[in-house]
């Protein structure tokens, strides 16, 4: 949630800096409530910022439910905390004199040019628009280029791939599997009770034929309403979690070349015969190899970005206001922080 909330917010207004106030303010809490969120360093990010950046992200997230308290609280956190990492990234960034690449920013711009060109309230406020819109673009691409530096390392060798795999086998095997067939009649959910237990009927019926010695494959392709009929009534192989809760009970007390009882599912009534399983098997380092590579590199490259962000946090003062910034879980607390 964190990065996907950092990126959401690179987008949003660069919080102004104060310097005559924060040096008036330096050791003194913020007012709860008051018209400033935060002081990083020397720059303010105003109240405001946070609630429209609050409100925004409470939007995408939960839409129009209402979150448990617990989770409000989490996104003002993650909120709070991506406004301040920002400007902690925005003023690295300048330290390792990354600046704005001016053809992307033309090019981001002549897109926006584009994407607004019939409308009118755009060309109306273009030019008022433009420098705030130019200075966002100009921070978004400074600190995805900072982040894209931060994050490269070198390839990972044979032996660190090796080492990834060993210690993340689970991540390398591939889940039991059970190859099924299914006939289903169908039934529309809005069906009265009298169309279900028709289908129940039949499908009781044609069960009995296939104890009898009817071929399973040839009554998928006469009764089944299912896409797979076609195929004999063929699903392939499924993995335990693909199929709806009732029918993985059912595959799951079936041995090999069984045929179920009738099954009442979301679209209908289903008959499943189980046709083999495969048990888990764990993919060998040379069939892995790649994949425990990329795997190793990501996680390095998330251990470097996490330790920059950390000690931007524990070498700044920042003091926040603590009634919009709900307590930090104390494994990530700051040691620049006060009122958080």
């Amino acid at each position: 949630m964190r990065r996907a909330l950092l990126n959401f917010l690179i987008g949003a207004a660069t919080a102004a800096a104060a310097p005559a106030w924060a040096a008036d303010s330096q050791g003194a809490p913020l007012a709860p409530g008051g018209e400033v969120f935060a002081v990083v360093g020397e720059v303010v990010i105003r109240g405001e910022e946070f609630e429209r950046a609050f409100q925004q992200a409470a939007r995408q997230k939960f839409y129009h439910r209402k979150p448990p308290q617990g989770e409000f609280d989490a996104l003002r956190r993650e909120v709070g905390d991506s406004l301040i990492e920002r400007v902690l990234l925005l003023a690295e960034a300048r330290r390792r004199g990354l600046e704005p690449d001016p053809a992307q920013l033309d090019k981001a711009l002549a897109e926006y040019d584009a994407r607004y060109a019939h409308s009118a309230q755009w060309q109306q406020s273009r030019e008022t628009l433009l420098p705030g819109l130019r200075r966002q673009l100009g921070e978004k691409d400074v600190l995805e280029r900072l982040e894209r530096s931060v994050r490269n390392g070198p390839a990972a060798s044979d032996a660190q791939a090796k080492s990834y795999y060993d210690a993340h086998r689970e991540q390398f095997t591939e889940p039991a599997k059970a190859k099924l067939s299914a006939i289903l009649l169908k039934v529309d959910p809005s069906s009265p009770q009298a169309a279900w237990d028709r289908a129940r009927e039949q499908a009781a019926q044609i069960v009995e034929r296939l104890r009898a010695g009817a071929d399973f494959a040839e009554m998928a392709r006469l009764r089944s309403g299912d896409s797979s009929a076609a195929n004999g009534g063929d699903l392939g192989y499924l993995h335990s979690g693909m199929l709806q809760e009732s029918m993985q009970k059912v595959v799951d007390g079936l041995q090999p070349g069984a045929t179920s009882a009738p099954v009442l599912v979301l679209e209908g009534v289903a008959i499943v015969r189980l046709e083999r399983r495969e048990p888990a098997k764990l993919r060998s380092f040379a069939e892995a190899k790649a994949r425990a590579a990329a795997l190793w590199e990501r996680e390095r490259a998330e251990r470097r970005w996490a330790t920059l962000v950390s000690r931007l946090r524990n070498s700044a003062t920042i003091r926040v206001d603590a009634s919009r910034y709900p307590a930090r879980d104390a494994r990530r607390g700051g040691s620049g922080e006060k009122g958080a």
